[in-house]
């Protein structure tokens, strides 16, 4: 009797695990907090320097590519080195980066600040992070922490957007550059202190988990770049693969790529001020919380193809909306904001557990690693090319209309996906 009351006392405790997602959520909160700043740092700098809104967003470009390129190195450097030593290592970097910043006087240091220094700092604190915790961490309800952890992504990026803006227009742009510099340095004594590696390091199991084999995550003592392109080669063979890179291509490059980076500016075209844009960018973040928290819980429930579908087809059409939304008066950008904001990176949680069913437990975020790694290189190229198009033809709506339109072709892709087991060879 008395062991039993025991036992009911220790599943009502708080598992450890929801500690280091919360952890991790602070992560994800700082570096997408320091990645947003360049949203709002466009027009001050081509007012401060006289620099294009070409050579910006380059080095925002190159930015994005590390983001997505490091990813899946970094999830293998976390096998080896552990999470909690590159998530430091990651925090030291942003907060380099942008505090460096304030002395640049060049493009070029803009893109060695901004676009290197930041960009592998982001690549080591991203999506990788919250899948490998995920993995390690939960069994059940795995979806749901990383849809919340996902969540903090976005949310972080769009939320401190506002307050980006106002410190801009009040203090100039070093203001906001001080506050994403300063948040990554406050995050990285409380992740030293709390982050844990495995439950095993606490002699515990996972969420959810009844068995040892459902628990452990075996010890890799292989070479991170080895292991990375190693399970690259592998997943490269599989046709679900590249339908799943394919279409998160599309992802980075209609999010993060395009409103991410050009919406504050697409918003100054029609005579919108920076700190209103901003503020609409913010409560996109707030719906994204809900949108993308909910569909980890969906993931964990439905048919994750048919979720990237409904989440690729409402994205392409809030985009081909936005054009005709400028000139509708009160409403128009609201309704956009809602319907984006719900969808920003919805797709995330699902495209996570397709990977993991797909290629295992213990591949699944180095697999996914290469997954996001097309996911920027798509934010890079819309970057790119929607600033190119915007100086170019003076406004964004071709650039608009050609993202919509790739989410429509992306919404009936991810439907050819299989869900067939290709776990690969556990790395040694």
């Amino acid at each position: 009797m008395v062991h039993g009351q025991e036992k009911r006392r220790a599943n009502k405790r708080l598992h450890y695990g929801w500690i280091v997602m919360a952890v991790t959520f602070l992560i994800l909160l700082a570096g997408a907090g320091v990645r947003a700043t360049p949203g709002v740092l466009i027009p001050p700098l081509e007012a401060a320097f006289g620099w294009s809104a070409e050579q910006i967003s380059t080095a925002i470009s190159i930015n994005l590519v590390l983001y997505g390129l490091l990813g899946p190195f970094a999830a293998a450097l976390m096998q080896t080195m552990g999470v909690r030593r590159v998530a430091a290592i990651a925090l030291i970097l942003l907060a380099s980066g942008s505090l460096l910043s304030l002395w640049m006087r060049s493009p070029t240091q803009l893109a060695l600040t901004w676009g290197l220094l930041v960009g592998t700092g982001s690549g080591m604190a991203a999506l990788t992070l919250g899948a490998t915790v995920a993995n390690r961490w939960f069994v059940k309800h795995r979806g749901l922490a990383m849809g919340l952890m996902t969540a903090s992504s976005a949310t972080g990026q769009l939320v401190f957007l506002p307050l980006m803006a106002a410190l801009v227009t009040a203090h100039g742009w070093q203001a906001a550059v001080w506050v994403s510099g300063l948040g990554a340095l406050i995050v990285l004594p409380l992740s030293w202190i709390l982050l844990r590696e495995h439950p095993r390091d606490l002699g515990m199991m996972a969420v959810g988990a009844y068995t040892a084999s459902e628990a452990e995550s075996p010890k890799v003592s292989t070479n991170p770049f080895s292991s990375a392109v190693a399970a690259l080669m592998s997943a490269s063979q599989h046709k679900g693969f590249w339908l799943l890179a394919g279409s998160f291509f599309v992802c980075g490059a209609s999010t993060n790529g395009f409103i991410g980076t050009h919406f504050i500016a697409m918003c100054s075209d029609h005579g919108i001020s920076s700190i209103h844009s901003a503020s609409l960018l913010a409560t996109m973040g707030v719906f994204d919380l809900f949108g993308t928290t909910f569909s980890g819980w969906l993931s964990d429930r439905f048919d994750n193809r048919k979720l990237l579908f409904l989440y690729y087809g409402l994205r392409g059409l809030s985009l081909l909306f936005l054009p005709f939304a400028f000139g509708l008066p009160f409403y128009g950008l609201p309704i956009f904001t809602v319907f984006y904001g719900l969808d920003w990176i919805a797709t995330v949680p699902p495209t996570v557990r397709l990977a993991t069913t797909t290629f295992g437990r213990e591949s699944g975020p180095v697999v996914f690693g290469w997954i996001v790694a097309f996911h920027q290189l798509g934010a890079a190229f819309a970057a790119f090319v929607a600033g190119s198009m915007r100086a170019t033809l003076g406004n964004y709506e071709l650039a608009t209309m050609l993202s919509g339109g790739l989410c429509v072709v992306a919404a009936v892709v991810v439907l050819r996906l299989r869900v067939r087991s290709h776990a690969l060879p556990r790395p040694s």
